[in-house]
């Protein structure tokens, strides 16, 4: 799916072409090649990455084999990577994480979709205007249950580093991001509520989360929290994201993917931001239209486009990559130590994690 999607983007840009596609599932390696206008399909992982013809590399692969990839494409040759997100998912692998950010941060950029969505983008330019400071920052997403991937991987946490590392990271980068600080410590109350108990893959029940809170103390004092429900398919906004300070409120309100909206029910709302001043005045709201091209492209409200726009300038040596391997790092940081919190029933020090 997100190999699609980032083929369909960067056809989309100026002086970009798809060239060499691999994936050892053959038929998804043809339907790839097939949509990028003919591209060669690498016998192997090797030999793509050995390609000399190619100036970067997209990974999207499993989660799991991301830091094997990177090591292997970093051991063959110096290239710009845009990797997706989770950076890792093993705890275990954190030297190896390390001597890749030690030696390859200015030519790895963590795929973080969410930074580029043009609402999220219009809340993060005005919030300071609105709340002169985000004390209370929430993100809320209620949507559809994990999508069905090749071999189930994503249906067990030894693969995916559980649903804090593999499907809120970016939410984690999120807060980040918006506040401008750093994690200090972090409750959780989550787990497996109401998905895939019914499913059996060699035997085995699937243990991935599909529901909880999290909430994470800054060191500038802000909190934020995430409310994540996989369950709430019939959602009219699939995230609502919320930052409050001490002159007033700003919300930006996103629907979830195009494709998947039951437009039996009529059009899909557009994606709205509301500004709430403390004082008694009216509010504002106002849509923020995407580009209906670029609606068709993916399932993120133009962001991979965007994303794929600046880590152009990267591959032309213009710039440094703006999700760096730190970002990634942390962001996964982050989901472990939620994932601990929640398990473990306590509150976790992010301390407690190398960093």
């Amino acid at each position: 799916m997100m190999g699609i999607e980032h083929i369909k983007n960067i056809a989309l840009l100026d002086g970009a072409e798809v060239n060499a596609v691999f994936d050892p599932v053959s038929t998804l390696a043809a339907e790839a090649a097939n949509l990028a206008g003919g591209a060669h399909i690498a016998p192997t992982f090797d030999a793509m990455i050995e390609d000399e013809t190619l100036d970067a590399l997209v990974i999207v692969s499993p989660n799991f084999l991301h830091v094997d990839q990177l090591e292997a494409i970093y051991n063959a040759r110096s290239i710009p990577v845009l990797c997706e997100k989770p950076l890792f998912t093993d705890p275990n692998d954190e030297a190896r994480v390390q001597n890749l950010i030690q030696t390859c941060s200015e030519r790895i950029w963590v795929a973080m979709e969410y930074r580029y969505m043009p609402p999220i983008k219009a809340l993060r330019e005005e919030a300071y205007g609105v709340t002169d400071k985000i004390e209370l920052l929430t993100i809320r997403e209620h949507r559809f249950p994990f999508l069905e991937k090749i071999g189930d991987w994503n249906r067990f946490n030894e693969n995916t580093g559980g649903t804090m590392v593999e499907k809120c990271c970016h939410f984690f980068d999120l807060m980040r991001l918006l506040l401008g600080a750093e994690p200090v410590r972090v409750s959780a109350s989550a787990g497996q509520i109401a998905n895939h108990l019914d499913e059996k893959y060699d035997g085995r029940t699937p243990d991935i989360w599909d529901g909880g809170y999290v909430i994470f103390d800054f060191d500038n004092g802000a909190r934020a929290m995430l409310e994540l429900c996989m369950f709430a398919d019939g959602s009219k906004w699939q995230e609502e994201i919320t930052a409050i300070g001490r002159k007033g409120k700003i919300e930006c309100r996103l629907p979830g993917p195009h494709r998947f909206w039951p437009h039996n029910i009529g059009p899909q709302p557009e994606p709205e931001v509301s500004i709430h001043p403390r004082h008694p005045i009216n509010p504002t709201t106002r849509t923020i239209k995407i580009d209906e091209t670029l609606l068709k492209a993916g399932d993120h409200h133009g962001s991979t486009f965007y994303q794929h726009q600046r880590f152009l300038e990267v591959v032309r040596g213009i710039t440094k990559p703006e999700v760096s391997l730190s970002d990634g790092h942390i962001a996964v940081i982050m989901g472990l130590a939620a994932q601990r919190a929640a398990s473990e029933k306590r509150v976790v020090e992010l301390s407690e994690f190398k960093q």
